[in-house]
């Protein structure tokens, strides 16, 4: 496949709106995307109801559920118009406006398309830094102990979760050490009773062929030596009151490092540079950093509001290739593996089914190295509380992870499917890797130009802007995987143009086609012409 860097087109002049509001008279036929990936069975917007505020930690969309993923602030319309700004802003359709408030908003034409107004934003307000994560990330499935040894890794639960994955026929990967390998949060150095020799650990897994990454949080036990250290040289956030801010987030209460300022980080960092160089770790995932989890009155080192925590949180792993986020402001167009929240094992929209809207939402904010999150569902709770797994689910789920760009497993396949389903995720894998060349061509593209690797129909095709349960991979190959239970056909919407489908079929486009879907099937189809 010949990739090329695509020219964007000519830029209206902008419009700069410094007031309190402004106030866009929707085209006709205009669909816009942006904003936050959490909304993206909202997207695209159109002409009824919806609003959010990107700034605030209260919520996004209906504002029901507090933002637990990336966010951005940029719009694009699928008529080539853009909307963006240094600044979290606040938007809402209705009765076919957009109204938009916020500081500095700035709205310009970057084309007659959704991608001209993507690579116009992408050059002017996110360019790509030429860089991507590390290969293995894409080149391998990713493996997380989450699931599997939820609170409780050790260095013997690490080796075999990993070595059962091998000795089962499962490909070489990443393996990532989840919560509760270290002493304490903020105290970043392998708990010895449980690691008594975490070097000889990671120097095993890399003979096996596996890198290895370590969850961290942005967090600090209090009561912790490295809590009185951080407090005693105000590297911790106060509250509006001055006293150090000990704030409740799912594991208990902890302290916040003050990422802005250089010696917070610096001492973070140091923590991580010294795993690295001790234990020949190869990075890290680095969870939490969500805007619910400051207030806009707290105290720190240089001013600042949630989102730049947020955005401070992500450039820490800036440094490291091997990195993973699932909160995430703006840095798009950066070298970040970006994960969908933690998702429950249900389908429908709470689950399976938000999988291809969030992801394209993820890619139309800038971030292309994206992660379905893990196959049948990273939400501990509901994963804990189901007494057996469903295994069609499990499966149709591995379908979609599979032509994704990264794919990550936490409950053992081989535990939990009888032969007939483990076959199926097995011809899942099959397929990635007979897609593999493609898959990584577009993450080299996508580092050179920005360009989403999943993208909306939209993007290249007018006339399908409502179809996201399908996508483009790349710009020649339409991937239709399927979330619905019990399915055994499903639609596939094709554009103009002449397309093989994964069963050798030929169809003219346009056209919608009604295709079979056994259990180890992912309906895919070729671009073989052009219109």
């Amino acid at each position: 496949m010949t990739m090329s860097r695509p020219v964007p087109p000519a830029i209206d002049p902008l419009l700069e709106q410094e007031g309190d509001e402004l106030r866009l008279v929707l085209e006709a036929g205009e669909r816009w995307w942006g904003g936050a990936a959490d909304d993206g069975l909202a997207m695209p917007y159109a002409a009824g109801r919806f609003a959010c505020d990107l700034g605030s930690p209260k919520g996004h969309g209906t504002g029901a559920v507090p933002p637990s993923n990336q966010s951005s602030p940029v719009l694009l319309s699928t008529l080539g118009r853009v909307v963006w700004s240094e600044r979290p802003f606040a938007f809402a359709f209705e009765d076919g406006v957009l109204r938009l408030s916020g500081r500095h908003i700035q709205v310009s034409r970057g084309g007659e398309s959704l991608r001209g107004a993507f690579l116009s934003a992408s050059r002017r307000f996110f360019p790509p830094s030429g860089r991507a994560p590390a290969r293995q990330l894409f080149s391998s499935p990713q493996y997380n102990t989450w699931i599997e040894h939820p609170y409780t890794p050790t260095q013997d639960t690490v080796l075999r979760f990993a070595r059962d994955l091998l000795d089962a026929g499962m490909p070489p990967g990443v393996v990532f050490i989840d919560d509760l390998w270290a002493y304490d949060y903020g105290t970043w150095r392998f708990d010895r009773a449980r690691f008594p020799d975490p070097a000889a650990m990671i120097r095993q897994l890399h003979e096996w062929g596996c890198s290895a990454m370590l969850w961290v949080v942005p967090f600090v036990s209090p009561d912790s030596a490295a809590f009185r250290e951080l407090e005693q040289r105000r590297l911790l956030i106060r509250d509006r009151s001055g006293n150090t801010a000990v704030r409740r987030w799912w594991n208990g209460f902890s302290a916040l490092l003050d990422l802005t300022a250089p010696a917070a980080v610096a001492w973070l960092t140091g923590q991580l540079d010294a795993l690295v160089e001790e234990t020949g770790v190869d990075g890290f995932k680095f969870d939490a950093g969500d805007i619910r989890d400051y207030r806009a009155d707290d105290l720190m080192s240089a001013p600042a509001e949630p989102v730049d925590l947020c955005e401070a949180w992500a450039r820490v792993g800036l440094r490291y290739p091997f990195n993973e986020y699932r909160a995430c402001w703006r840095m798009g167009g950066q070298p970040l593996g970006q994960r969908l929240q933690d998702k429950p094992p249900l389908w429908g929209p709470a689950g399976i089914g938000s999988l291809i809207p969030e992801m394209l939402a993820q890619g139309m904010i800038g971030h292309p190295f994206v992660c379905p999150d893990m196959i049948g569902g990273g939400e501990i709770e509901a994963m804990t509380e189901q007494s057996a797994v469903d295994q069609e689910f499990f499966v149709r789920y591995a379908q979609t992870a599979a032509l994704s760009p990264m794919m990550q497993f936490s409950v053992l396949p081989f535990r939990v499917l009888d032969d007939v389903h483990l076959a199926a995720v097995r011809d899942a894998l099959a397929v990635r890797a007979a897609l593999l060349p493609r898959i990584l061509d577009l993450v080299d593209a996508a580092a050179e130009t920005g360009e989403p690797i999943v993208r909306p129909m939209a993007y290249h095709a007018s006339g399908l802007d409502e179809v996201t349960d399908q996508f483009f991979l790349g710009p020649d190959l339409i991937v239709a995987p399927v979330t619905v239970k019990d399915a055994t056909e499903r639609i596939v919407a094709l554009p103009a143009g002449r397309w093989r489908g994964d069963d050798g079929t030929v169809v003219e486009g346009p056209a919608r086609v009604t295709v079979t879907c056994g259990l180890s099937r992912i309906p895919r189809f070729e671009r073989l012409t052009h219109a």
